[in-house]
Parts: structure tokens; sequence; C-alpha cells
């Protein structure tokens, strides 16, 4: 074995060292993260800030006195603002936004501080282990599903960390990106793992770096979005039982007045999922630019260009919902879902189980 040959293959080992380091940090993040939730359910901070909500809604201005016929006189309550229940409409209860995983617990919020710290450290080892993976192949580290994985959540925390660099109020997505994240992990170094190894022809290229590093950014805004619209509708669900009368569980109440309100938890996912709706839209030009330079034609309908263009149709439908009054809210709200499902078919079920030209999938 050559001096190069026994370099890459310690390379290789010691990006192998810091991916199964990362998961470890992550998993101490994830008990930090479920330490603050589980403290800031002590808080009274959300109930108390919900019942005042609750009390100022149910306030009436003076009462209006009106004349009727024959001379009698009637008394009427006009609230305050008048209630306008349109549930398709985003922002139409005035709910405010919950004081977050640690609800106002002093503990509760060490721990969510301590794991974010905790975030940022395994974050900066697996992108180490993504750079050395790398450097192990002399190349872009995507050339399979192992590679696009371990680049995947790197991005995703990345994402995740930026938006807290950013002062955006996302560190209730903490728990539920971190999880995930172990999840794609765990998949990753058990039933997707391949020993490094060259590309094959078709994608020795340039383009390997422009499209396939979109496309992985693409994935990552999409799943934070998708994060946000799976707790929009729960949230939403809860604030209609709450307006009509009804008495969610403990648990459920406990989680769901820490979050922001559902108006805030759609807003956010539509602004994350139409910021990167066009570099989705440049992902799947670049990728017909390359598939011209690797083949001999621009598209093929091959079963990745097919489910790369339904999951652009399934974003553009969300986004066209999203803009058009009867169908905000819940139900553009179920199409986001859809077009995620579509994105995760187009790597999961596509890599695996259909063949075509993109097949790479090295497992």
């Amino acid at each position: 074995m050559n001096l190069a040959a026994a370099t890459n293959e310690n390379l290789a080992n010691l990006s192998n060292t810091l991916i199964y380091s990362a998961m470890a940090v992550y998993t101490l993040a994830f008990f930090a993260y479920i330490a603050e939730w589980l403290f800031g359910s002590r808080s009274k901070v959300g109930r108390t800030a919900a019942a005042l909500t609750a009390d100022q809604a149910k306030k009436a201005a003076p009462a209006v006195t009106v004349q009727k016929a024959g001379g009698a006189t009637a008394v009427l309550e006009r609230p305050e603002r008048p209630e306008v229940v349109v549930r398709a409409a985003a922002g139409a209860r005035d709910v405010p936004d919950g004081p977050g995983a640690h609800g106002g617990d002093e503990q509760g919020d060490l721990y969510g501080r301590i794991a974010v710290s905790l975030t940022v450290l395994a974050f900066a080892i697996e992108f180490g282990g993504v750079l050395t993976r790398a450097l192990s192949v002399e190349r872009a580290p995507w050339g399979n599903m192992y590679e696009f994985n371990i680049t995947f959540s790197t991005v995703a925390v990345g994402v995740y960390l930026a938006l807290l660099a950013l002062k955006k109020n996302v560190r209730w997505l903490g728990l539920f990106l971190i999880t995930t994240v172990l999840l794609d992990l765990g998949i990753a170094v058990t039933v997707l793992y391949t020993a490094s190894d060259q590309l094959v022809p078709a994608l020795h290229s340039y383009w390997l770096y422009i499209h396939v590093s979109t496309a992985i950014l693409c994935g990552a805004v999409f799943y934070v979005g998708a994060v946000g619209t799976i707790l929009y509708l729960f949230k939403d669900s809860y604030e209609s039982k709450l307006a009509s009368g009804g008495k969610p569980g403990r648990f459920a109440t406990s989680v769901m007045e820490r979050l922001p309100a559902s108006a805030s938890l759609d807003k956010f996912s539509y602004r994350v999922n139409a910021a990167v709706f066009p570099l989705w839209t440049f992902t799947i030009i670049a990728g017909a630019i390359w598939a011209g330079d690797a083949w001999g034609r621009y598209w093929g309908w091959d079963p990745k260009e097919t489910w790369a263009f339904i999951t652009w149709v399934a974003y553009a439908c969300y986004l066209h919902a999203r803009a058009t009054a009867g169908w905000k809210g819940r139900k553009a709200a179920y199409i986001a879902l859809v077009a995620f499902a579509c994105w995760l078919f187009n790597y999961y079920g596509v890599n695996i189980f259909v063949s075509g030209k993109h097949s790479y999938a090295g497992v």
C-alpha cells in the first residue's frame, strides 16, 4: 500500500470516528433538549399568558342601548372587536406566541442553552467527519447515499443554527431536529454505509458540486419547513379546541402553550419554503444541464428527474395555495407535507427501489 492510499484510509477511518463522536454529542444534546421541555412543563408562565389572553378576549366594550319600536329599549353587549373565526386564514386568532420550550423556567432555559451549545459542538464534529470523508476520496462527499445522508444532516443542523444566530425564535425546533438527525445518522452508519470509493464516470463533473450541493441545501430547508408545518397543524387543532370551549389534555396543553401561535408557525413554514423554492428550481435546471453533458440529452423522464419535477410541482402548488384566500392554513399545510413526502421519496424511494441512470445509492 503506497503512502497516498494509506493516508486516504486513515482519513476515512477518522471520518467514521468523527461521525460516531457527533452522534454521541447529539445524544447529549437530545437529553438536554428533553430536560428543557421537562423543566419548562413546571412553569406557569405559558398558562398564565393564555389565561390573560382569554380574559381579555371576553372583555366587552361599553354596552350599547338601542331604541326599539314602541318606545322600548334594549341593551346589547358588543365585543371590543368582532370575533371572526376563519380557520383557513392565518392570523385569524389573536393568540400570542408561547414562551418557548423552557416555559419561562430559569433552569429549563439553562438546559436549553446547554442543548444549543452541544448542538454547535456536534455540528462542528460532524462537519469534520464530512470534510475528512471528502479528503479521503479526494472529491465532493456526496457520491452515494451514505455521504449524502451525513452531509444532509450536517446542513440541516447548520440551517437551524443559522436561524438561531439571526435571532429567530426557533429553539423550539431543537428537540424535533436532533431526534430526526440521530435517526438519519443511525440509518447512515448501519444501513447505508459505503466504504470510500471513486465516483462512477457520469459523476465526474464540476456539476456535481453545483447540482448536488444545492439539492442538499434545499432538502435541509424543506425539512425545517415540514417540521414547522406539522407543528402548525397540531397547534391549530389545539387553538380550535380551546376556541370551541374544549379542554385539551394536560400533556397537550403543556406542550402546545409553549410553542409559537399557529399563525406564527404557518408564516414560518411558508417563508422558509418560499425562500428555498427558487433554489430548487435552479437545482432541477442544473441537473438538466449536467444530464446534457453526461448523457447527451437534457431531460429523459428518468425516475429521479420525474420525481424531482413532481416535487417542484407540489411545492409550486403549495405556494400558490398559500397565496389563495380559500386555501390558506390547513389546506395549504397538507399540500406542503405532500410536497416534502415527494422529496423524501425522490431521495430514498427512487435511490433504493427504482432503477435508472441516477442509481448511485451504493447500498
